[in-house]
């Protein structure tokens, strides 16, 4: 990957490419983008909804069924010891990707269980009614909706910090709200529709300040830049493999190890226990209380995989890039006379880029574009309460990372012109 990328000139000046960003070399290790879709090459502007897979994520997988296929902390023979190392070594694999110490790391199935884990066993558990979780208007419904069902069962206060016209976080109403009985702060790191990258660090010093823990839905971020929890000095963050090149079903939740102490189980059975009785039970050390039966090993392997591919290529390099695609992608909708939703800086934004065109229904542009290869989400996104303060029931949205070109940036540009051609007004069509 040493093949230098020229700068690019635009309508907006020239873009800084990140140095030495070979993504032709990139591409040839994700097998599926050689795809086509009908007689055009495939597209891929969808992975905020999910990335594409590396082969060396796919050698891992099928390497441990291969290999080492066994049940993990139980055997005593060679391919559970094996399987054993593989797991805990996927641990202190993937702790290191965001900086964090592997006693705190929770292996789930997905971001929204992770997520569920702290409403159901930290909210519900240990707070008390009358306490306040404050949430944001830009949330995805698995940051959502599991602190609606401990705010119901355990009598908690929801409070929502709002936003600007430009989509950024009010910090004015999040300081008046970080304040007594604020207990919790659950907040996404950057909204998969509006590209928002949110100050974590700034917000975890305002809820620290009043005595609140903040919890990061980091799904959107942790595959794109470099993430630390140190430094964003979090109490709680989750995150998906399957949107970081890693396989689905391999979900993380990283936790402070003391909070974990104190919260109760969240599944019972298997891994998680120390001894059991007829009657009552005692649970394993953290984070196996929290791990009941047996565990995605493979998927586990899997992200681990993942994380050596990304932080081999760098994470700060990756971002760069993708922030050069993504004021390319601002300025091709713009040519496309689209309405852009979320801040128009790319220093402060994700590539995840939501629009809407006219009166034409996001799902009709996502199947015209798909008919010409490109590969776009339609929909409410799983943001419904973000999608009415925006007035709209849907937004279509094209998202980049490490493997995307310019020239699909401009595949998606040409896809557009023709959605105008064929459903725009009268005066427009062809």
């Amino acid at each position: 990957m040493s093949i230098s990328v020229p700068p690019r000139t635009t309508a907006r000046g020239t873009l800084s490419l990140a140095p030495d960003y070979d993504v032709e070399a990139v591409r040839a290790d994700f097998p599926i983008l050689q795809r086509r879709v009908g007689d055009r090459p495939l597209v891929y502007l969808d992975s905020a909804a999910t990335s594409q897979k590396p082969v060396q994520v796919l050698d891992a997988i099928q390497a441990y069924y291969r290999e080492s296929n066994s049940n993990v902390h139980r055997g005593a023979h060679t391919l559970g010891n094996e399987a054993t190392e593989l797991f805990e070594g996927a641990r202190r694999r993937v702790s290191a990707f965001i900086d964090a110490d592997p006693r705190g790391l929770v292996f789930t199935r997905n971001a929204s269980e992770s997520l569920n884990l702290v409403a159901s066993s930290y909210a519900r558990e240990l707070l008390r009614p009358g306490d306040r979780i404050v949430l944001t208007l830009m949330e995805h419904h698995s940051n959502l909706v599991p602190w609606q069902l401990a705010a119901e069962r355990a009598g908690l206060d929801l409070a929502f910090i709002g936003l600007t016209a430009e989509g950024r976080l009010d910090m004015e109403v999040a300081a008046r709200l970080l304040t007594e009985p604020t207990r919790l702060l659950a907040v996404t790191h950057q909204s998969n529709v509006l590209g928002t990258v949110n100050p974590i660090r700034e917000l975890a010093e305002l809820a620290h300040r009043c005595g609140a823990l903040i919890a990061v839905d980091a799904c959107q971020s942790v595959p794109h830049m470099p993430v630390s929890v140190r430094d964003l000095d979090v109490d709680f963050l989750a995150f998906s493999g399957h949107k970081a090149c890693g396989p689905m079903g391999a979900g993380v939740l990283w936790a402070r190890p003391e909070l974990l102490e104190r919260m109760p189980p969240f599944l019972g059975g298997g891994s998680m226990i120390q001894r059991v009785e007829l009657e009552r039970s005692s649970w394993a050390e953290v984070p196996a209380k929290f791990e009941a039966g047996t565990p995605d090993v493979a998927s586990a392997h899997g992200l681990a995989a993942a994380c050596d591919y990304l932080d081999a290529i760098g994470r700060d390099r990756i971002h760069a890039h993708e922030q050069a695609l993504t004021g390319h992608l601002l300025e091709v909708l713009d040519e496309a006379g689209v309405d852009i939703q979320g801040p128009r800086e790319v220093v402060e934004r994700g590539g995840a880029v939501s629009f809407t065109m006219g009166e034409i229904h996001p799902h009709d542009i996502a199947t015209i574009l798909d008919r010409q290869g490109v590969a776009i989400r339609a929909g409410h996104h799983c943001c419904q309460p973000l999608m009415r303060h925006l007035g709209t029931p849907a937004t279509a949205r094209a998202s980049v990372y490490l493997y995307t070109t310019h020239s699909e940036i401009d595949a998606l540009g040409a896809g557009l012109q023709e959605v105008g051609r064929i459903l725009g007004p009268p005066g427009a069509r062809g």
